[in-house]
């Protein structure tokens, strides 16, 4: 499917969709939890469909009810097929790899897409202490691993992604852990990890010691709360990732209030917001909803280092910015869907601005005319979105080909554009 969206003026209300991010810890909290699990809100997109089929391997029962919220019932990780399929999703890899290795089974792991080129070799080296035996095709996919898991004091590299941590976390959580670390070197991404710790509580699991993100203690003392009598409910927040471009569109091309979102969340994105405050958008915040309007905008600096999903919005930002915005962090954005610091660099140099990489930094220069153009989407549904941000107020119209990869997270995002008076065409096309 390409799209083609047309220069627009936005005006209205929208509600942030699931986040992806609090849905899939929340099922992988819900499979090894036990009991019956009650999921409120629960998200849609293509990795939300992911680990929800995960884990339906790996032992839970699914239904909706009537009210739409997702009911899982679960004994624990007790699996039903030996086969699982991550699809493209990085975090379901990552964090549910040692869940699966929870089982005495052998289980293989799959996944597709940009997934089965991406380093796994993590998990050659790490499992193995834990008493997991597990192999690889030379680091990559797919993965096969047989356990059950042994907790014991381990030491992991945390530069490349803080989705092995939550994995580990919430294995070491039901596993009985005692009297054990996890050493940590150089974690990126720390909110993330706010928010697996965060999720982990709710679900009544052991919650280690957080030693500033150095060591991660699990005592003899603190014990799980985790029961499969256990009833609880869970409410899946609002999506700061998607919700970024939308509140991006809202500074750069119109009026936009957005509902649901938590000022106080632990989501890294929410970071986005310190970002447009200081491009001097114009910003109100009320009990239910933020909006943000359309204003004279200026070149910022953004360390987003610990967000780095928050690139492509805030260069879709940065184009309509007077002058040279910076943007650290880009080594974080090589094993994402695409190389997303290139293909961000190509994708907007199409439209006529120009982007500099040097280092760990990008350089976007602003102010100057969006042009129309056609661009692909490299199938990278943050690529997508930027690009159909940024033309919003291009000077013609901008093609995005393979327009579906925004599926992947934000499915509803074409239509959420058309509610707020967004011009969207979109075309099949024949593959």
């Amino acid at each position: 499917m390409n799209a083609v969206i047309f220069p627009s003026t936005l005006k209205g209300s929208i509600r942030s969709n699931a986040s992806k991010s609090a849905m899939q810890r929340a099922c992988a909290a819900a499979l090894i939890s036990g009991g019956k699990t009650i999921i409120q809100n629960p998200g849609i997109s293509n990795d939300d469909r992911a680990a929800m089929d995960i884990i339906q391997k790996l032992g839970v029962v699914l239904a909706f009810d009537e009210q739409g919220n997702l009911i899982v019932e679960s004994k624990g990780v007790n699996p039903k097929n030996y086969t699982i399929d991550c699809g493209e999703s990085g975090l379901s890899i990552r964090m549910f790899t040692p869940l699966a290795a929870l089982s005495s089974e052998e289980i293989i792991i799959t996944g597709s897409g940009s997934l089965s080129s991406r380093p796994m070799d993590f998990f050659d080296h790490i499992l193995p202490q834990l008493g997991v035996s597990v192999s690889s095709k030379n680091g990559k996919l797919p993965l096969k691993v047989k356990g059950p898991v042994k907790p014991s004091n381990i030491e992991i590299d945390g530069s490349l992604s803080s989705q092995f941590l939550t994995g580990l976390l919430m294995c070491y959580a039901v596993s009985g852990a005692s009297d054990v670390s996890i050493i940590v070197n150089n974690l990126k991404s720390k909110p993330y990890i706010d928010l697996t710790l965060d999720v982990m509580r709710k679900f009544g699991m052991k919650v280690p010691e957080n030693r500033d993100y150095r060591e991660f203690y699990f005592s003899s003392e603190n014990k799980s709360n985790v029961s499969n009598d256990a009833v609880r409910s869970f409410t899946v927040e609002g999506d700061w990732s998607g919700a970024a471009f939308l509140l991006v569109a809202g500074a750069v091309s119109g009026s936009v209030r957005v509902h649901g979102l938590d000022l106080q969340s632990t989501q890294a994105d929410r970071a986005i917001m310190l970002a447009l405050q200081e491009s001097g958008a114009r910003i109100s915040y009320y009990p239910d909803y933020i909006e943000i309007s359309q204003s004279k905008l200026k070149a910022f600096s953004f360390d987003a280092t610990e967000c780095p999903d928050l690139f492509p919005p805030l260069v879709a930002l940065a184009a309509f910015c007077e002058g040279e915005t910076m943007l650290v962090g880009t080594n974080r954005l090589t094993h994402k869907e695409s190389n997303r610091a290139l293909t961000l660099q190509e994708t907007f140099g199409r439209l006529g601005v120009p982007i500099e990489l040097k280092d760990n930094v990008m350089l976007v220069q602003g102010g100057q005319p969006v042009k129309g153009g056609i661009v692909h989407s490299h199938h990278d549904h943050r690529i997508a979105m930027a690009a159909a941000v940024a033309a919003l107020r291009a000077e013609a119209s901008v093609e995005i080909e393979h327009a579906e990869a925004i599926n992947k997270s934000y499915p509803e995002f074409y239509n959420d554009l058309v509610k707020l008076g967004g011009k969207v065409d979109l075309m099949k096309t024949v593959s």
